[in-house]
């Protein structure tokens, strides 16, 4: 059994709000530079490297790629011969993200209630997800959602009898409604099947896989690049101004599901799609 202290977690969680809000991870830098050579459109071109020129001031000067800053989505996987020491781990996760964003000077964007909307001034809480799998190690994926592209999410509770057209279609449609809104090129995260929640939850761990890292399942991987495909060919574009470069990435999570259900949840995300991954 290896103890933990969780003073250590809140560390870690700290440091990961201010790298993810200051610097964009490797795999969406390769996406971003490949975007720009498979962009057709001078104008679209033209966003593309206002775009990472954006990015590069950001990381050099200590400045949020984003003054959306985001509601900080954690997910803990917990190796189940790890035990916690010195406090409670999610009072400790919490404390990280205060201490990331207060002391990073981070906008805080999270309201305690969501109809009275009170600011909690140091954007917490989080929103923490748990799984538990062998060994005795602790992963941290952190990824602030910034809400311009979170407000064009859907989810879909299908017919079984709609198939891979009916989860095409809520794909491409959710897609067409986010117009520029979602701050194009984007990464869109796809959850199909399990319950109403569990797809949505699918989805937004999609967006934090590699990006440009298909499934393994041979059946998606295909559907991966045929959307992928035919979102680029609906001509909205870097910015939503036009061009041949509206996504960068679709990335479908599956699970079981109940005989007369097809959920589908679609998570869009920005063309940052920010996300950081510890492991302690």
């Amino acid at each position: 059994m290896r103890e933990l202290p969780v003073s250590l977690v809140t560390e870690k969680i700290r440091d990961m709000c201010i790298k993810a809000t200051h610097e964009l991870s490797e795999d969406m830098k390769e996406a971003m530079e490949n975007a720009y050579q498979r962009e057709e459109s001078e104008l679209g071109k033209r966003i593309l490297t206002q775009l990472q020129d954006n990015l590069k001031i950001a990381k050099e000067d200590m400045i949020p790629i984003c003054q959306d800053t985001g509601m900080a989505v954690v997910f803990v996987e917990i190796g189940q011969d790890v035990h916690f020491t010195e406090g409670n781990l999610e009072d400790a996760i919490h404390e990280g993200v205060r201490l990331g964003y207060t002391e990073g000077f981070l906008r805080k964007s999270v309201v305690r209630d969501p109809i009275i909307r009170e600011n909690t001034r140091d954007n917490t809480p989080a929103v923490i997800h748990y799984s538990i799998v062998p060994g005795e190690q602790v992963k941290l994926t952190l990824a602030p959602k910034g809400f311009g592209s979170e407000n064009m999410s859907r989810i879909c509770m299908l017919k079984p009898a709609q198939g891979v057209e009916g989860i095409r279609e809520a794909i491409l449609e959710t897609v067409k409604l986010a117009g520029p809104n979602a701050c194009p090129p984007l990464v869109v995260g796809v959850g199909i099947g399990g319950t109403f929640e569990k797809a949505a939850l699918l989805s937004k761990q999609a967006l934090t896989r590699k990006v440009g890292e298909y499934s393994e399942k041979e059946h998606i991987r295909t559907l991966e690049k045929e959307l992928l495909e035919e979102i680029n060919g609906l001509g909205i574009g870097p910015a939503g101004l036009g061009g041949s470069v509206t996504a960068l990435a679709v990335h479908i999570n599956t699970y079981a599901t109940h005989i007369a259900g097809l959920p589908v949840a679609i998570n869009i995300c920005c063309h940052v799609n920010r996300h950081v991954v510890t492991v302690i």
